[in-house]
């Protein structure tokens, strides 16, 4: 017998028990969540790529439209980067 409560909980104290454990996990699962967003907020941040110069996006339109092949594209944007034949 527990207390003054005769037989055990009545159902509002089983609800009550229930919402509390939903609310238990919720925050406990939001409070990780949030965690792992402010852990992981560096690795979406882009990594500093090489700006496309004029002369690389020029090459690359003269590709997409079919004036050189790939190849020459190659060959011209290595010559493009490393500044020399």
């Amino acid at each position: 017998m527990m207390f003054w409560y005769g037989d055990g909980m009545n159902a509002w104290g089983w609800f009550a028990m229930s919402a509390g454990m939903v609310l238990f996990w919720g925050l406990l699962i939001t409070a990780a969540v949030m965690l792992f967003r402010t852990l992981d907020r560096a690795a979406d941040r882009p990594a500093r790529a090489r700006p496309v110069t004029t002369a690389e996006r020029i090459l690359g339109e003269r590709l997409a439209r079919g004036e050189i092949d790939e190849e020459e594209y190659r060959r011209r944007l290595t010559v493009l980067r490393d500044g020399g034949p």
